[in-house]
């Protein structure tokens, strides 16, 4: 995201954030028993992130698959394979030259621009906390809190990067449909003008909690409920032309409203002074947020089809040991996640027909998506002198979709202007959630010495962590024709089978890691003052592991991802996030 600009390192993508909060505080001792705190919060400001825009022209992003060898290995052009692969080794780059010489090629409406995705917020929030003992072994605490968010959300031309104006129209719609804003029509944008999409989200919340706790010498449990009303309304500012009837995209939207009931309960039975047992429960109802409620908000006011709260379910139980020198914890735990909703935008092909042409940079709306997590945790911390102490930890889950789910897809295109495209079942069940190693093993060792200096070293494996499956490569579309049978396989001639369907849709299982990190420093008194230092060095060994990634959902059917793959390097596979290998922090401090 970041080139040389006049020999200088510019970055295309800029966060700025400001947003200042008042908070009026008032603290009352009712008396030796109860007390009450009652706060009012007042914040305004807003976030801004940059990013490039386009028009009509190739995509920027150094990244961006016709400009990587993938791309022409496909085509057998080895030559050019090679000279974008070294291109893109040496200067893999924005390269911010090229996009002022094209806009000043064509003298007028911006090819290329760099603009922000503004978020102004306002939100005011009061709450009041009771606390009262109603005997020496009952206490009761209280809460009621209320908050009002009003976002506006635009984005803003930053950068024209020398060209004269930008044409308010989308690259790929024509006419009225091709129009950001059908009550300014061609407007031309200059720099510090909002452009392409502008709304408010009004969003309220209204929370009352109360949690009763009992100690006695053998046993402590607590009982709690928790009641919450969640509001979300959109109102459009501009009306697009993909969505311009009545108020699809311009004016207030449908309001939704959630009310949620939550309960949680535990108890913690003293065996001993030393040894414990402790449970916990709960069942969770949790509205989903503006994100999740609205399929697409940038451009109308579409709601998530069959949007409801999602449901947690969680268990928990622990056996504890507090000993001289040892302290330990064995803990056993069960979550289930239901009626979730799940987002994503991506560029897909083949969503129509399976082998067609049909293409579209889509939102994809997953629901009812249901998980459950479920694992085992050991921990435990010796001190095997007063100044060596030995740390171990243990974890050992399972992250899985437990039921299938259902998936839409909308765009900003006239094919998807009447609502969501139904793409049925998406089948999960099974597969792993992804993104979380399921096995994790640390063993630490660290010293303490008398005159203030220490260090420690840990030994980490890692393992049992998932590739994120692409949803819309787990629906019907991918091995399914128009006429709703299979498609036939290219390479045998007959129908695909399921087989074959579940060989091409392996759920990637990345490679266990194993890492080693120290950490260490000093601090000396000068007079009445502290001066110090501790320094950390991560990945000592200097390991390549991947901690995450996702299946790239372009090729969102067979055949397509079948020609995809075999080609000498896929064009679309996965992407991965990778762990830094070795790095280095040094802090220095001075206390006074």
């Amino acid at each position: 995201y970041w080139g040389k600009q006049n020999n200088q390192n510019r970055n295309s993508r800029m966060k700025e954030i400001s947003e200042p909060v008042v908070i009026l505080s008032h603290y009352w001792q009712m008396n030796d028993k109860t007390t009450l705190n009652t706060n009012v919060a007042y914040q305004t400001g807003y976030i801004s992130n940059s990013r490039l825009g386009y028009f009509g022209v190739m995509n920027p992003d150094p990244t961006y698959y016709q400009k990587l060898p993938s791309y022409f290995l496909a085509r057998d052009n080895y030559a050019m394979a090679y000279e974008k692969e070294q291109n893109f080794k040496n200067d893999g780059q924005i390269d911010w030259d090229a996009m002022y010489q094209a806009n000043y090629t064509i003298n007028g409406n911006a090819a290329y621009y760099q603009y922000d995705d503004v978020n102004e917020d306002t939100t005011i929030s009061a709450n009041t906390n009771f606390t009262t003992e109603l005997t020496d072994n009952i206490t009761l605490n209280g809460r009621l809190n209320y908050s009002t968010l009003n976002s506006d959300n635009y984005a803003q031309m930053l950068d024209l990067l020398g060209a004269k104006y930008f044409e308010n129209i989308s690259a790929y719609e024509s006419g009225d449909a091709g129009q950001f804003d059908l009550n300014n029509p061609n407007k031309l944008i200059k720099e510090g003008d909002k452009f392409n999409y502008n709304y408010n989200i009004n969003s309220s919340a209204a929370n009352a909690f109360a949690q009763l706790q009992f100690a006695y010498d053998k046993v402590d449990f607590f009982v709690a409920a928790n009641y919450v009303q969640t509001s979300h309304q959109r109102e459009g500012l501009v009306r697009n032309g993909l969505y311009a009837d009545g108020n699809d995209s311009f004016g207030k939207g449908e309001k939704q409203t959630f009310s949620d009931l939550s309960f949680k309960g535990g108890l913690t039975y003293k065996l001993t002074g030393r040894h414990l047992l402790n449970v916990n429960a709960g069942m969770l109802s949790i509205a989903p947020n503006l994100r999740k409620t609205f399929a697409n908000s940038r451009t109308n006011n579409s709601i998530v089809p069959d949007i409801t709260s999602q449901k947690i379910q969680s268990v928990d139980a622990s056996y504890i040991y507090r000993g001289p020198g040892v302290k330990a914890r064995l803990t056993g735990y069960m979550t289930n996640f239901t009626d979730g909703v799940e987002t994503a935008f991506y560029y897909a092909q083949g969503i129509g027909s399976n082998g067609g042409d049909d293409s579209d940079f889509v939102g994809e709306v997953t629901t009812g998506v249901a998980k459950q997590n479920k694992g085992v945790e050991f921990g435990m911390e010796v001190q095997a002198t007063p100044t060596i102490s030995i740390t171990g930890v243990v974890s050992v889950a399972n992250f899985e979709y437990n039921d299938n789910a259902h998936l839409y897809l909308t765009s900003d295109n006239e094919a998807f202007a009447d609502g969501f495209n139904d793409m049925g079942t998406t089948y999960l069940n099974g597969l792993k959630v992804g993104g979380t190693s399921e096995q994790a093993y640390s063993l630490g060792f660290s010293y303490r010495d008398p005159n203030y200096w220490w260090f420690g070293v840990n030994a980490n494996y890692i393992a049992d962590n998932y590739l994120q499956v692409s949803r819309i490569m787990r629906t019907d579309n991918f091995y399914k024709d128009v006429d709703g049978l299979p498609v036939i396989n290219p390479e045998t001639g007959n129908q695909v089978t399921q087989q074959e369907v579940d060989d091409m849709l392996i759920q990637e299982e990345f490679d266990a890691a194993f890492l080693v990190n120290a950490i260490g420093g000093k601090s000396w008194k000068i007079g009445d003052k502290y001066i110090g230092f501790f320094a950390n060095i991560s990945n000592i060994l200097g390991r390549e592991y991947k901690t995450g990634g996702f299946q790239q959902a372009r090729n969102a059917n067979f055949i397509q991802l079948q020609e995809d793959r075999a080609n000498p390097i896929q064009r679309f596979g996965p992407k991965y996030w990778y762990g830094n290998k070795t790095t280095y922090y040094l802090n220095l401090y001075l206390r006074f």
